[in-house]
Parts: C-alpha cells; structure tokens; sequence
C-alpha cells in the first residue's frame, strides 16, 4: 500500500521515479519518504511528479519537526512519527511535564504525548509487542488536551535527534555503507 524510501542517500531521484512508475501502474497505491530532512524533502518534492504521501521522521516531544512538518504542508505531504516515544530516550516515560499534565486527565505519559502529536496533525504508529500497552496507545481519543498543555509540551522540543544527524558526514557515511 505504501512505499517508502528509507534514506535520502545514493540515487533517491531513481529511486522515487520507479516508485512513482509503480504507483501509476497500480503497484503501489501510495508513496513516500523516510528521514527526508526539509532540504532534501523540499529538494524532491519540488521535481517530482507524485509528491510524496509521508515523510516518516523521527518526531517525539523532544524533536517535534515544527519547522519540517509547515514545509510539507505547502507539498501535501503528511508528516509521520517514527519513535513517537523517543524510544524511551531523554527520559521520556519518567518526565515530569508529561507526567503532570497526563494526570490532570487520567493518562499516562506515553497517551499524553501521543495525543499532543495526533493534535499538532502527525500520524503516529507506536511500536509495542505487549498487548496491554497496544490497547493504551489507542485509547487517546477521549481527550484533548488544553492550549496551555500543548504549549507546555512544545517547550521540551531540543529541535535536533536523539539519534543522530543526517547533516553529520561520519552519520551519512556509515548510512549509505550499511548492510
């Protein structure tokens, strides 16, 4: 349903101008990009026939692709979280302002900041083998949560990964010479 180039590395225009072709022929009913930062995205979508559906892009509350996501609004792109939890980094699951704003509606931390994503427009697909925690992910639709809490969580954002830079050469290097 959905094709995604993983990295904007080597010859991604090739790469996008298949996925492209596929779609047209029936192959593939979307397409999209993953980790396409705003100058690589802009730099795509701008030569491109079919812009892409996503982007997915690590985005949490401490690297929330504010400045990314209002670029890909001009395109019609949607922008998708990969690591909705910053995969626990940075504290996450213990940190006090989601915490206390989670309680003030009965949720835990990681509902509060699903729901302040799935608020700021960003499809969020959070990664769990336990079935309890599966059910917790979904049940984020019976709040929302006030202007005051969504600026108090807009402050965490560090604006850069947790992970790492595709703006790094030694980063870029060892990403296109991985198997």
């Amino acid at each position: 349903d959905l094709l995604l180039i993983h990295q904007p590395f080597n010859d991604y225009y090739g790469t996008y101008r298949a996925m492209e072709e596929a779609c047209r022929v029936g192959k593939a009913r979307a397409i999209g990009v993953s980790n396409f930062y705003p100058d690589r995205y802009v730099d795509l979508a701008a030569f491109c026939e079919i812009k892409p559906a996503v982007n997915q892009m690590e985005t949490h509350v401490f690297c929330q692709q504010v400045v990314l996501q209002e670029i890909m609004r001009r395109y019609g792109t949607q922008l998708m979280s990969w690591g909705p939890f910053a995969e626990g980094r940075n504290g996450f699951f213990t940190n006090g302002t989601l915490r206390t704003i989670g309680e003030k509606y009965g949720k835990t931390v990681a509902q509060t900041a699903l729901r302040f994503l799935i608020q700021r427009g960003i499809v969020v697909i959070p990664k769990s083998t336990h079935a309890e925690r599966m059910a917790e992910n979904f049940d984020v639709f019976d709040f929302e949560l006030s202007a005051e809490d969504m600026h108090s969580i807009a402050v965490l954002d560090r604006k850069e990964s947790l992970f790492l830079s595709h703006y790094d050469p030694e980063t870029v290097e060892y990403l296109i010479n991985y198997e």
